[in-house]
């Protein structure tokens, strides 16, 4: 009894640390005299859970929201540094974070389709088949128009993130689907994202169906090759991968393809003028790694895991800082409707969690029953396990953030719709963040448990 009432202790204290950091946050947009002081507590409440055991998970959660406490606070310091608008940073910094997620990706990962391909299948069906609609409702209902209504529809519309992983990691789900759908959604989505934003999101505002779909191709799909080639070229135990010779080559090969695109004229590739900025930061950072591997592997001898710890970092930066940025140029649009913005990620991302888990778990019964009667099962089982089921709730109630701020910024060209998939990536961090933690103490709970009797 005792160590039960301990560990709901601590478990409150955890829900009081979370939701003070969360409100200190706000705090710093309406209380002028306090800035400075309610962001300093800002910040040592984000140390205090980086460094405490049980809420080190939601350490990314706590760096976000103090970004966001300062983009709220100070808004003018993240306009322009030295005459340059840090806005021009959105789409390089996105585009650098899906090169981070392909670096994690093998062929290998595909080959989860094959092996398990109705969860996959199912999530992918769940997510672009769920989440616009939700979006297209929230915005309706709650009165949103233009370009907010739009960017609520955005979010809704584009891939999984790979946020989505870490939660399936978290909460002991299925890492292997988890990563499989957020590649097979990823790639899916130069077509889905594209037709699904011109039927909802055009009755908003215009939409260039051909123009977001090679913005897709330009922010994702050619970050994420180029990241898959990377993985290729640090990981692969053939002979041309620990050759300083051939990696020399790869390098320099990647170097000319970027240096290339760059000198090119834009009237040279016609309509497809957006895929040079990808061409040539895919192409730079594939040379780097290359020169990075013939540096530290084959010259120094030591592993790759430098990659490892990099990345993460690089990455949750970026978000940090596309996340900041976007709020400094949105600051009065979102004081002005801020908390039905927030009302509108809750129901949305809530929504996509329960639909996705409820939707698995439906689906799977019912295909586990038919697989059966026809005989090609030997039970009647459902299709999609527990950890499934969670994976899937995941993967639908939680989308690329970034794909989508780069959607808006690259091809729609406006902050104010950009603004809704920050503001629900922020949302979707916290809430993922906790529901994978109830469900990894769930689990943790049972088996103990199970194994007393």
């Amino acid at each position: 009894m005792a160590t039960g009432k301990k560990t709901s202790i601590r478990h409150l204290a955890s829900t009081v640390a979370v939701i003070s950091i969360i409100l200190l946050g706000i705090a710093l947009a309406g209380m002028s005299s306090y800035r400075p002081g309610l962001f300093g507590l800002l910040c040592a409440g984000a140390l205090f859970i980086m460094n405490h055991d049980k809420l080190r998970g939601f350490s990314f959660t706590a760096w976000v929201l103090v970004c966001v406490g300062f983009a709220l606070a100070w808004p003018q310091y993240l306009h322009s540094w030295g005459g340059f608008e840090l806005p021009l940073l959105i789409v390089p910094l996105t585009q650098l974070i899906m090169f981070g997620m392909g670096t994690t990706l093998s062929l290998k990962d595909f080959s989860g389709i094959i092996v398990a391909p109705w969860p996959v299948l199912l999530g992918v069906v769940l997510q672009f088949g769920i989440m616009p609609v939700i979006g297209f409702a929230v915005a309706l209902s709650l009165g949103f128009e233009g370009e907010l209504a739009a960017g609520i529809v955005l979010i809704g519309s584009v891939s999984g993130g790979v946020a989505s992983n870490l939660m399936a990691f978290i909460a002991g789900a299925n890492v292997a689907l988890s990563v499989t759908m957020t590649v097979v959604s990823t790639f899916v989505a130069p077509l889905m994202t594209p037709l699904l934003m011109s039927f909802f999101a055009g009755r908003f505002i215009p939409i260039d169906t051909l123009a977001m779909m090679i913005g897709v191709v330009n922010i994702i799909v050619i970050p994420v090759v180029a990241g898959l080639l990377a993985h290729a070229v640090l990981y692969s135990r053939r002979p041309w991968a620990v050759s300083a010779g051939y990696l020399l080559l790869v390098a320099l090969v990647s170097a000319l393809v970027a240096a290339s695109s760059f000198a090119a004229d834009p009237e040279v590739f016609g309509i497809f003028a957006p895929l040079r900025n990808g061409i040539v930061l895919g192409g730079s950072l594939l040379s780097v790694v290359a020169l990075a591997k013939i540096i530290v592997s084959v010259w120094l001898g030591r592993p790759n895991t430098w990659i490892d710890k990099t990345l993460p970092m690089v990455s949750m930066t970026g978000i940090c800082a596309i996340l900041a940025i976007i709020i400094a140029q949105t600051h009065d649009v979102l004081m002005e409707a801020g908390l039905l913005l927030v009302l509108a990620a809750v129901v949305h991302n809530l929504s996509g969690y329960g639909l996705g888990y409820w939707g698995a778990r439906g689906f799977g019964s019912l295909l586990g029953r038919l697989g059966y009667m026809a005989g090609l099962r030997e039970t009647a089982a459902p299709l999609i396990d527990e950890a499934g089921c969670r994976t899937v709730a995941f993967e639908v109630g939680m989308q690329n953030g970034g794909m989508a701020t780069g959607l808006a910024m690259d091809v729609l060209r406006s902050h104010v719709a950009a603004l809704p998939p920050n503001l629900f990536g922020t949302w979707m961090n916290i809430s993922g963040s906790v529901l994978a933690n109830w469900w990894k103490r769930k689990q943790n709970n049972n088996n103990r448990i199970s194994g007393s009797y």
